[in-house]
């Protein structure tokens, strides 16, 4: 079937009928009526127009983009937030870091005065 509604076939003339699908399949014409129905059915759907959207479904449809838009803004919003957190976090274990080896072997941190800002 598939290759038939693709207009590829390998066996058949390529027509959308019964004969052709059943050459195409390999079998016997009147053998496997429920693949007869299902496939009159897939060229019923195939052949009808796709009906328009409502003026609600459009209105769901523009609300959901817009809404997609927003939480992709959001997102690139808080990654850089986070990778902002992470540069300041490296840079307090960093000073962390240093005032413990300045502490020594005394226990006592002595803390320098940074550059005036």
């Amino acid at each position: 079937m598939i290759r038939l509604f693709a207009r590829v076939p390998l066996r058949s003339d390529a027509q959308l009928t019964i004969k052709s699908l059943a050459e195409e399949a390999g079998l016997r014409r009147n053998k496997h009526t429920g693949l007869k129905d299902l496939f009159y059915a897939l060229i019923k759907v195939q052949q009808s127009p796709p009906r328009p959207f409502t003026d609600t479904e459009r209105e769901v449809s523009e609300k959901r983009k817009n809404d997609l838009v927003r939480v992709r803004a959001e997102r690139d919003s808080l990654r850089t937030k986070i990778q902002q957190m992470a540069r300041i976090i490296h840079v307090l274990e960093v000073k962390n870091h240093q005032l413990r080896e300045a502490a020594g072997t005394d226990g006592v941190v002595r803390v320098f005065p940074g550059p005036r800002r």
